[in-house]
């Protein structure tokens, strides 16, 4: 299978690149600089779709980039890098004479209100009612494809939560202060904090890809991109305390992360959604990493 990925060299690129070259894929990456192996977006948008069999977009300013001030520069940035590249690639896929048997956007758990109390399924009905969930609403209607091309190429939407590894995502800014001892929960910690371990989402993108796979017929299909054990901040900020032999004591305030991130931002940590990875699971795919302890002592390397 030939795959084209659209911010492949990112923190999930990388580690679906590697999975499907080790099942025997052959990987495109399309990044902001031409190499062995890759493409640009600007060959994309005046040449065209590569022959692929399945292309997916993981493109996207990081939204918790602790150098980037949370100003209107700042959140231009995030739409445009996500909804313009999203765009660029459904446009080639609908204008391609050979377009590929699936097409996978990655989006997030942020389209859901946050709650302690609602839980979120797949097939959870809902509406933008901030910036975040604008963003997801904007970023997979530029994914839609024109229904006659639909009709050859399966759509899925891939929402994942808090992206754990060694390598990047959340964890990365997490575990310097918890090695210090200054590691807490954030807010009042009750917040529900869905999350993944990177190794499954690169699998359940790779499931996805796999035309063997019996989907729903719904276009597009949504896939939770959660682990299926729900856990708190706080336990979660115990879990890796526990695991990383230190003190979780000191909470942080929700005020703090406000003023350091923004607040349209800090919910993110500050808030959170129970969300139930219902249909992930019905379509056979099978975790490697289903709790979070398992899936911390595999980043941490205990």
């Amino acid at each position: 299978m030939r795959v084209l990925i659209g911010g492949g060299t990112g923190f999930v690129g990388r580690e679906l690149t590697k999975l499907l070259r080790q099942k025997g894929h052959e990987v495109t990456v399309i990044s902001r600089q031409a190499g062995p192996g890759k493409i640009t977006w600007a060959d994309v948008e005046s040449g065209g779709l590569p022959p692929c069999d399945g292309a997916v977009n993981l493109a996207g300013e990081n939204i918790m980039n602790p150098l980037r001030w949370w100003n209107d520069s700042y959140k231009s940035d995030l739409f445009s890098s996500r909804v313009g590249t999203t765009k660029t690639l459904a446009q080639a896929i609908a204008s391609s004479p050979s377009p590929p048997h699936t097409w996978v956007l990655v989006s997030g758990v942020a389209c859901y209100r946050p709650s302690q109390a609602t839980q979120y399924t797949e097939e959870t009905e809902w509406t933008p009612f901030d910036l975040l969930s604008r963003l997801v609403k904007e970023w997979e209607g530029a994914a839609k494809l024109p229904d006659e091309i639909a009709k050859n190429t399966r759509q899925v939407v891939v929402r994942p939560g808090a992206v754990l590894g060694r390598d990047g995502g959340a964890m990365a800014q997490m575990l310097t202060p918890f090695w210090f001892g200054v590691g807490g929960p954030l807010g009042s910690g009750r917040q529900p904090f869905p999350w993944i371990h990177v190794s499954d989402l690169a699998g359940i993108i790779a499931h996805a890809l796999d035309p063997s796979t019996q989907l729903p017929a719904d276009q597009p299909v949504v896939l939770n991109g959660v682990a299926p054990a729900q856990v708190t901040n706080y336990e979660f900020t115990k879990e890796l305390g526990r695991i990383m032999r230190r003190p979780t004591i000191i909470p942080v305030p929700g005020f703090a992360l406000d003023v350091m991130l923004g607040t349209e931002r800090a919910v993110i940590l500050t808030q959170g959604q129970k969300v139930v990875p219902k249909r992930t699971l019905e379509t056979g795919f099978s975790y490697q990493f289903s709790d979070i302890s398992s899936a911390l002592r595999q980043i941490v390397g205990s």
